[in-house]
């Protein structure tokens, strides 16, 4: 999977395309509330399997540490690790930028995916577009 850090309208239409594919059509979240006023501020990201848009995810950076968000993967494209794929290519990406911690909102179906890429689990469950999740967060430095 080629993953680009989305640099211009095309790619971003890309990322929201399977944000779209994901959230709105398949889990039923209303577009209202998957697309937001945070989308304006975030670092977007989108991977390619030949030339297809099948990945997407953004960060926003809060005080001290990225919060990643929107973290999702084409149905037809799952169980190809290429989640993790995208996962390591942000945290990377935070690395050189020297962002050194990492939180995010996982649906609670998903928690063990993040346990297995280093993440800890750091709040009871809680519901986000009627949906249950926990916060979970990573040290990438100290």
């Amino acid at each position: 999977m080629e993953i680009v850090e989305v640099q211009n309208k095309k790619q971003l239409k890309d990322a929201f395309s399977v944000r779209t594919n994901v959230f709105v059509h398949e889990q039923q979240v209303p577009e209202a509330i998957e697309k937001d006023s945070l989308d304006q501020q975030a670092t977007h990201f989108v991977g390619y399997i030949d030339n297809k848009p099948v990945a997407a995810a953004r960060y926003r950076i809060e005080l001290d540490y990225a919060k990643l968000e929107r973290i999702c993967v084409v149905k037809a494209f799952r169980g190809q690790s290429l989640g993790k794929e995208l996962i390591l290519h942000i945290e990377k990406s935070l690395l050189q930028k020297g962002v050194g911690k990492v939180k995010l909102g996982a649906q609670t179906h998903a928690e063990l995916f993040y346990l297995k890429l280093g993440y800890q689990t750091a709040s009871s469950v809680f519901l986000d577009a009627d949906m249950p999740h926990v916060m979970m967060e990573k040290q990438l430095f100290n």
